[in-house]
């Protein structure tokens, strides 16, 4: 039987990969597509690990690059589940480079991808709990459902009144008719 919560520690995954020749653009550079190509593999993993059973990515949020990761460079990818709904679950992911020559580490992007658990005849299954215990994990696992209804109702899954976590960000609880 599954376990009625999981600490967001229990889902960490640590991936390191070396940018080679094959993974650059013309300026040498690390290309943004194979950088999210890892960055889905590592909270997919993360994912997994927490549901125990097979994921699949449901979306993406925002990837913006703070800077580039350059030819010859170690790309460092944290990636921790930050909130667990009913069949899905919020990652949060770190991204840093590193100059292993100058020995500088810097930070890249960050990004928050969703995950759907699968039963054994492919439909959504249920997940456990997520029990944040530092207060980072807290501050994530606080706004998560913020983050969620956005994509909800971005995806057009969900109607924008129904967003309640959204609307008290911009009416403070004040009572309101439409959004």
């Amino acid at each position: 039987m599954e376990p009625v919560s999981k600490k967001a520690s229990e889902s960490l995954v640590m991936m390191t990969e070396l940018v080679l020749p094959n993974d650059t653009n013309v300026f040498g550079n690390l290309m943004g597509g194979r950088l999210m190509y890892w960055m889905d593999i590592a909270a997919a993993l993360a994912a997994q690990k927490h549901a125990n059973a097979p994921v699949v990515t449901a979306s993406v949020d925002n990837i913006s690059f703070e800077a580039p990761i350059l030819l010859g460079n170690a790309v460092y990818i944290e990636a921790k589940v930050s909130r667990a709904f009913t069949t899905s679950m919020e990652v949060h992911l770190h991204v840093w480079g590193e100059d292993l020559k100058r020995q500088h580490k810097y930070k890249s992007n960050e990004a928050y991808y969703t995950f759907v658990a699968l039963n054994a005849a492919g439909a959504p299954s249920p997940v456990p709990r997520l029990t944040p215990q530092l207060e980072e994990e807290q501050k994530l696992y606080e706004g998560a459902m913020r983050r969620r209804q956005l994509r909800l109702v971005l995806g057009g899954k969900m109607k924008p009144d129904e967003a309640l976590e959204l609307k008290a960000l911009f009416f403070n609880g004040a009572e309101t008719t439409q959004f």
